[in-house]
């Protein structure tokens, strides 16, 4: 708050508040896409580490920039002593392309983004210090990272992800354009393959299993298959986190909805 003394000169004195760094990394070629990409990073401004990392995970639309841009995640964060990585997942669903074998953007970020993280910041390089996150096709991507490699991550958060035209309880697919663009993604068969996130968590060892957490908006599109993928996990018996609140599929809902996972992201990265 300002502070002003009698008289003489005006001096201002402001709370002192923790704070994040800020920085865009451009990653060169040599990597699983064979070709320069970028990614946002958020450190803390205090502490040795070595810090767990939260790969947090944009939407269909978006690139790298957009949670820093639409969202106040820095400061959503800010004291905590976590690393934050947000990559360019292109609009890839961060999958391996079944018929281009350069969009291998599952291999990037398991591999490739992974280990440069671990190699340029004072990580905890193992799982019970990963974390994945993301949005619409970034939730997708955050449980299918999370399912399918359960050795490199602890823990996943999905915001009202693009869950359903994965799993047995797929929407029916209504644009010709969707599936022109994505086929060549997951290919045509994808029920029981390795993008079908039902199968993913079938198949995870009970003892490997990732603690999930999936947070979507009431009248949100994508409802029903975050309502489904649910289901099937009580069916399933895969313990999880499930919420449903007011709101769409917009960015005033993820900017909540990131403060809202911050106490399972703790728990689980095990900070204080």
């Amino acid at each position: 708050m300002a502070n002003y003394p009698m008289g003489g000169n005006i001096s201002l004195q402001f709370p002192r508040e923790s704070t994040m760094a800020v920085a865009e990394f451009h990653l060169n070629a040599g990597n699983a896409l064979n070709k320069m990409t970028s990614a946002m990073v958020i450190v803390p401004d205090e502490g040795k580490g070595p810090f767990p990392v939260l790969y947090l995970l944009h939407g269909l639309s978006d690139n790298h920039t957009a949670w820093v841009r639409r969202t106040s995640i820095e400061r959503h964060l800010a004291g905590l002593p976590l690393i934050v990585v947000m990559p360019d997942g292109g609009r890839s669903f961060y999958t391996d392309s079944a018929s281009n074998p350069r969009q291998a953007y599952e291999t990037f970020i398991v591999k490739d983004l992974v280990g440069w993280t671990d190699r340029t910041f004072r990580t905890i390089p193992s799982r019970i210090g990963r974390m994945t996150t993301g949005l619409s096709m970034g939730g997708y991507g955050a449980l299918k990272l999370a399912l399918g490699h359960p050795d490199q991550f602890c823990a996943a958060v999905s915001f009202s992800g693009a869950l359903g035209a994965h799993t047995p309880f797929s929407r029916p697919v209504r644009e010709i354009t969707w599936m022109a663009e994505f086929d060549p993604v997951w290919g045509k068969n994808r029920r029981g393959s390795a993008n079908d996130l039902s199968a993913l968590a079938k198949k995870c060892p009970k003892t490997r299993r990732p603690a999930l957490r999936l947070d979507c908006g009431d009248s949100d599109f994508l409802i029903g298959e975050n309502r489904g993928m649910h289901a099937f996990l009580d069916k399933a018996g895969y313990a999880h986190e499930y919420e449903e609140h007011p709101g769409d599929h917009q960015w005033a809902y993820w900017d909540l909805a990131i403060q809202r996972a911050i106490p399972f992201i703790k728990k689980n990265l095990r900070l204080r």
